[in-house]
């Protein structure tokens, strides 16, 4: 998904991983939930925390700092669990996301937003929708459904 398909007024749920702002689509995420116990999942991904228990089904926890290559999650006060809907090999698939604090939700229009920066051949950048400036920071807009890869997602579909 490029920034060409964002083409009218989005709410956006902000939320921080270490010091940088990232952003997803409220019509993603169906609950924010205060850290709780994750039971670990063995032989999974290390960016797999584990699995917990909403109502009866059990969601797959992922830690995007360590998915993002940044050290992992320390267990806070502000530190919660986004509950998002993935789009996985034509299912809808809830998955929690640990994030260090939740922001607030924003809307953003399409001129606030611009391309996601190439950085080269060798880096993919196909998750990050676009990059929304909010005051004087850039937040970086995930399309969770990309963030992920095949052999990711097989990994946290065998979990769940």
């Amino acid at each position: 998904m490029s920034i060409s398909t964002i083409s009218e007024t989005t709410q956006y749920l902000t939320f921080k991983l270490d010091e940088e702002i990232f952003a997803l689509d409220v019509a993603k995420v169906r609950e924010i939930l205060e850290y709780s116990s994750v039971t670990k999942v063995p032989q999974t991904p290390e960016f797999m925390r584990g699995v917990i228990n909403l109502r009866g089904s059990v969601v797959p926890v992922i830690d995007l700092r360590l998915k993002f290559g940044m050290t992992a999650t320390e267990q806070s006060v502000n530190t919660c669990i986004i509950v998002t809907e993935v789009a996985m090999e034509g299912e809808t698939v809830l998955l929690g996301a640990l994030a260090d604090s939740v922001q607030e939700v924003n809307e953003m229009e399409p001129a606030q937003i611009e391309a996601a920066p190439h950085i080269g051949t060798k880096l993919n950048t196909d998750f990050i929708k676009g990059m929304g400036k909010q005051d004087s920071n850039f937040v970086m807009i995930l399309d969770i459904d990309t963030v992920f890869n095949s052999g990711d997602l097989e990994d946290i579909r065998s979990a769940g």
